[in-house]
């Protein structure tokens, strides 16, 4: 290891030398008592933790559109033309700066680097509570995207930094389905507080939405900083012993050999982003996951659509519970089959993929409003089942990759996915 790389972990006792990692042993047998007991604790860290940041990272990122049907519209002078572009730029800085990112946190720690970046779109969240113009929550719009873009591919690297192939569906899963539930959660919640807060204290409802669910990202920020790890060559032992830790490493080693810390380490970030956009995989992936994504946009509009069969405002809010309620439960036993079949995944995709776009076709042909609510909902499904399996599908495929290398492929996989 060279000089600087040396420095870099001197600062804290707690943290493991990257040179630690070449004392795994060879001897590793797989499914052992250790291995399960292992296992569990690193689920226990990281899933109930990034499941919460995830819910709220997506609630501050959509409840633009529950805001739009409260009011900000008028409030704003928004009209429809104008309300695309509030949500379009969001994803400006997002695509923009998710690679920059992913390459930062393969050289930082993601139990600061996450929480920290989190933190600060809260308080973004509640500034755009106070906005009088268009102008302004266009602004703010760009600044949310900055900021979130390190976090979704932050998560997808460390949960593929932390779990073996087979196992990785369903995270993936559970990841995604904070996603899901977001929408039906915030759709409950956002009925609640824009009925329930609307004029309090002079300020409109939709107004309220933004300070609530801000303040409670900031708070959850801080709980994140204390509980997260970071990888396992880097992570605290006051989380993982150094035996917890080694057969951490000697696990991922077996299941898919990778580059040691070492040699990542004089990669470069030019070299590391170069070998990702050279792989054929990572382009393979990106058409894929672009389809996939550029559907699921949907979701931004879901109360709108809900509110054009004909029901009130807050009445359309909690009518789009169910269709996220489905898609949680198909989304779960997606991943859950996808690890015990991995070899049915690619069938499986293209199978949700496929549902998915009949329905789309056919919504746009049938004008009976409860054939086009249940024509959504199987949707919604099939397009949030197709987004975790591919997620962890890319994942395992870019498994073999140097840790930045597959930094920058799921993060640019992702960035392209939300361009679409």
């Amino acid at each position: 290891m060279d000089k600087v790389d040396k420095q870099s972990f001197e600062h804290d006792d707690n943290i493991i030398d990257p040179k630690e990692e070449s004392m795994a042993h060879d001897d590793y047998v797989p499914g052992t008592e250790e291995e399960k007991k292992l296992v569990r604790k690193i689920d226990l860290f990281i899933l109930p933790m990034m499941w919460l940041m995830y819910l709220l990272s997506y609630m501050d990122r959509t409840n633009i559109g529950n805001a739009k049907i409260a009011g900000m519209d008028k409030d704003l002078n928004l009209d429809s033309n104008k309300y695309s572009i509030v949500l379009v730029v969001f994803f400006v800085g997002y695509v923009v700066f998710e690679v920059p990112s992913n390459m930062i946190l393969t050289r930082t720690r993601p139990s600061r680097y996450l929480p920290g970046i989190m933190f600060v779109w809260g308080g973004v969240t509640i500034a755009m509570a106070f906005t009088r113009t268009y102008e302004h929550m266009i602004g703010f719009r760009i600044l949310m995207g900055v900021l979130e873009s390190g976090f979704a591919p932050g998560v997808l690297l460390l949960l593929s930094s932390w779990y073996k192939s087979e196992e990785q569906s369903k995270r993936f899963a559970v990841y995604i389905s904070a996603a899901i539930l977001s929408g039906a959660f915030g759709g409950l919640l956002a009925g609640s507080i824009t009925s329930g807060l609307d004029g309090a204290h002079g300020k409109a409802g939709w107004r309220w939405l933004f300070v609530v669910e801000g303040a409670a990202t900031m708070g959850v920020a801080v709980i994140a900083y204390f509980v997260l790890p970071d990888f396992p060559s880097n992570t605290s032992r006051l989380k993982f012993s150094q035996a917890e830790i080694d057969l951490a490493i000697q696990r991922l080693q077996h299941n898919r050999p990778q580059v040691h810390t070492e040699d990542e380490a004089k990669l470069g970030h030019w070299k590391a982003f170069k070998l990702s956009m050279t792989n054929w995989r990572t382009w393979l992936f990106v058409v894929g996951y672009m389809a996939i994504v550029g559907s699921s946009t949907l979701s931004y509009f879901y109360p709108t659509l809900v509110k054009g069969l004909g029901y009130e405002s807050t009445t359309a809010q909690y009518m789009t519970i169910p269709i996220f309620g489905v898609a949680f439960v198909v989304t779960a036993l997606t991943g859950y089959f996808a690890d015990k079949k991995s070899q049915w995944r690619g069938v499986i995709l293209c199978a949700w993929m496929s549902i998915a776009m009949l329905c789309a076709i056919i919504i746009c042909v049938v004008y009976n409003f409860k054939a086009r609510y249940a024509l959504l909902v199987i949707m919604a499904a099939a397009l949030w089942a197709s987004n975790g399996l591919s997620l962890s599908y890319a994942s395992t495929t870019f498994g073999s990759m140097p840790n930045e290398t597959r930094a920058i492929s799921l993060a640019f996989v992702n960035a392209m996915g939300n361009l679409a």
